[in-house]
């Protein structure tokens, strides 16, 4: 594995903190979570975001999914991003110098659409499709958005926190010694 150059060991010092204390790098506001570097784009800027990203080593889509926040509050989000019911988590890693960076943006559960990255990472198309799938996000510019994982004439996403598991009885019988 190559060295690090000191364009990429400065990556770090490139993180500003605006007049209120925010981190921030390419414009994002950026958290650390166990020691990595987690940017939160507006979705507007996601795309764009990736784009640089890649142009700076990051070349692997390591992860790509959804998360649905429908009853949990909890979250720990920068002061200038409002918390949506979804969230797009997407890891992207730099073999050459061994860095990795998290970007958590926020989708709306109105409209739950946002740009496909499967062109700049090819990967990410079957990661993208399982998402749509799970929890109903909309990747505009995907090239082929059949489900994935669900049956034809499947209704709902079953990872929704909303989803019908619906109500079968399950009858349970009893073991001796347990």
């Amino acid at each position: 594995m190559r060295e690090p150059t000191d364009d990429e060991q400065g990556e770090t010092e490139e993180i500003e903190a605006t007049q209120d204390d925010q981190k921030n790098l390419h414009g994002c506001p950026v958290t650390e979570s166990s020691g990595q570097t987690v940017l939160h784009p507006q979705e507007d800027d996601y795309r764009a975001l990736i784009e640089t990203l890649k142009g700076e080593g990051y070349e692997v889509c390591v992860d790509l999914c959804g998360a649905d926040y429908l009853r949990n509050d909890s979250r720990v989000l920068p002061p200038s991003i409002s918390p949506e019911r979804f969230e797009l988590v997407v890891n992207l890693l730099d073999l050459g110098a061994a860095r990795r960076v998290r970007i958590r943006v926020q989708i709306s559960e109105t409209s739950p659409h946002i740009a496909s990255i499967s062109d700049i990472h090819p990967g990410a198309e079957a990661m993208e499709r399982e998402a749509t799938d799970m929890f109903g996000l909309q990747f505009e510019g995907h090239p082929d958005p059949t489900p994935i994982l669900l049956p034809d004439g499947w209704e709902g996403h079953p990872l929704r926190k909303d989803f019908s598991m619906g109500r079968i009885p399950v009858q349970f019988k009893a073991v001796d010694g347990r």
